[in-house]
């Protein structure tokens, strides 16, 4: 929509104003002196805390810490879908003393908001697949529905009267809705939110009916008895949510799509630097407690190494970008 002489921007420019702000122009990477590490290293979190980029991102961070024997220090930067945390990472020196933790949205970022400085594909490199998130379906526990079908039916009936939350344009959390309600042949509202933590705070609020959350976020409030589960989006049931059925065995046969948490590093790192972080998140995600913990919340730990997610990074900026394209998807 454009700006009508208003004199304020539209939410688009805003997100890339907020973007290009972190982008300036090249600083010289700094010279490292000694091997490496030699001094903290930082994880930049795309996302706000509590949701499903900050929880394994933290987790990991104590073992990789361990594992490279320097201290690492984590911190959030949220806004535009994760975009204003990848363009600062993509900016920052090639050292390895910078890391981002993002989301599947960092797949698509590209071709939903315009004007965008970087493009993480080429902005930045792979370094592990830390975990898969599927996301579940939820609704209040006081919610009429009690599965699947009850919800589409409530759809059916009331054409664009139902709202979802999700936590940003183009996310596992928006996109998901956006595949499950095309196949069903319905349409909702959709309002989004700044991250998985304020779109579950609006549903338990009342102000949308159904969110796809993140496990972290859902899954304590499902065990709590405040949130209703009535689908996950994995392709099969999750060993810690066994009575949440899947969305494919619900008449949506092939139904397969998860969040993901990845860790990244600006383009131009040393070769060495991002085999050593890559093989401290493998061992961070193999660590027990951190299977355990990500376990209890529904997260799959994966560690893999650069060349796998760098394998698996490419397809999925092809699959959720052809989601993205079919659809006709853009930044608001």
């Amino acid at each position: 929509m454009a700006n009508r002489g208003n004199g304020r921007p539209t939410r688009r420019e805003a997100i890339t104003a907020a973007v290009g702000a972190v982008f300036l122009p090249p600083a010289v990477a700094r010279g490292q002196s000694g091997a490496w590490p030699n001094r903290p290293i930082r994880i930049v979190v795309a996302w706000p805390p509590g949701g499903g980029a900050d929880i394994p991102a933290r987790l990991a961070a104590g073992p990789m810490q361990q594992a490279l024997g320097q201290t690492i220090v984590v911190e959030n930067r949220a806004g535009a879908s994760g975009s204003v945390a990848a363009g600062m990472v993509a900016q920052s020196p090639p050292d390895g003393y910078t890391v981002l933790a993002d989301t599947a949205a960092i797949s698509v970022n590209h071709l939903l908001i315009p004007g965008l400085p970087y493009d993480a594909g080429t902005a930045l490199l792979p370094v592990s697949l830390g975990a898969l998130s599927p996301v579940m379906l939820v609704v209040r526990a006081d919610h009429p529905a009690r599965n699947l079908a009850d919800l589409l039916a409530r759809m059916r009936a009331a054409p664009g009267r139902v709202s979802f939350g999700h936590s940003g344009i183009g996310t596992v959390t928006h996109l998901a809705p956006v595949l499950l309600l095309s196949r069903a042949g319905v349409t909702a509202n959709h309002v989004a939110y700044r991250g998985g933590g304020p779109s579950v705070a609006g549903l338990l609020a009342g102000d949308v009916e159904f969110v796809f959350s993140t496990l972290p976020q859902a899954t304590p409030l499902v065990r709590e008895g405040q949130l209703r589960g009535l689908a996950v989006s994995l392709g099969e049931r999750l060993t810690s949510l066994p009575d949440v059925p899947t969305v494919a065995e619900q008449g949506f046969p092939g139904f397969d799509v998860t969040d993901w948490l990845g860790f990244f590093v600006p383009a131009g790192t040393p070769a060495a630097v991002v085999a050593r972080l890559g093989e401290a998140a493998g061992t961070a995600m193999r660590d027990p407690e951190v299977v355990r913990r990500l376990g209890q919340i529904g997260m799959l730990p994966r560690g893999t190494t650069p060349a796998e997610f760098a394998a698996f990074f490419a397809d999925q900026r092809a699959r959720l970008g052809a989601l993205i394209r079919e659809h006709g998807i853009k930044a608001e």
